[in-house]
């Protein structure tokens, strides 16, 4: 299975002739949706989706049951729960989780799920909730409103997968991204490894 990060959260995963996108939002970039055969959001926030891309696109697009999507046009959309396996573009999927971490005192959290896909490749969106299963690619949160570095440290040993690669990482500059690296590396050492938007493992 071939993994392609796109800019913050976004993943395209191929394999043969099969293409998933999950969390194309407003901020990564339009190729990201290419030829995707399906697509999974793992919440509302417009940092994971763009629904007007989406709109267009005319994929099956998988999110969160109680996911609040504007209303701006009609969205194929399969609403799923945390707990329950289904097929998009060929790949096994399980969603886990089910909520957004809390982001600061008391704001409203949402809907927010994991996607574990072929039970290997592990996106949690907006939260530490662990996989419930050893997987083999972790793609960790690296830096959010709603984060510290050291909870994220702790979430990829927690999983212990055989790789990391980081997410949602937009909003770190230059150094910040080497600060954050170095960190990740110091911790797990050649587990890790940083995937610039467009490049693919």
């Amino acid at each position: 299975m071939r993994i392609t990060k796109f800019t913050h959260a976004c993943i395209r995963l191929e394999d043969d002739e099969r293409v998933l996108v999950i969390d194309p939002g407003t901020w990564s970039e339009p190729r990201a949706l290419v030829g995707a055969d399906a697509v999974l959001v793992t919440h509302e926030h417009t940092d994971h989706i763009d629904v007007l891309r989406l709109v267009g696109l005319g994929v099956p697009v998988f999110a969160p049951r109680e996911a609040r999507l504007p209303d701006l046009a009609p969205l194929p959309v399969t609403r799923v729960a945390a707990g329950e396996s289904f097929t998009a573009a060929g790949f096994a999927v399980t969603a886990v989780g089910g909520r957004h971490a809390t982001i600061h005192g008391g704001q409203p959290d949402c809907a927010n799920l994991g996607y574990l896909v072929e039970g290997a490749v592990y996106h949690p969106g907006d939260s530490l909730h662990p996989p419930g299963q050893p997987v083999d690619t972790l793609l960790v949160p690296a830096q959010a409103s709603w984060l510290k570095l050291t909870e994220a440290i702790d979430f990829a040993g927690v999983v212990d997968s055989r790789r990391v690669f980081p997410i949602h990482d937009a909003q770190l500059n230059e150094r910040g991204l080497a600060s954050i690296n170095g960190w990740f590396a110091e911790t797990l050492g050649d587990r890790y490894r940083y995937l610039a938007p467009g490049e693919t493992a």
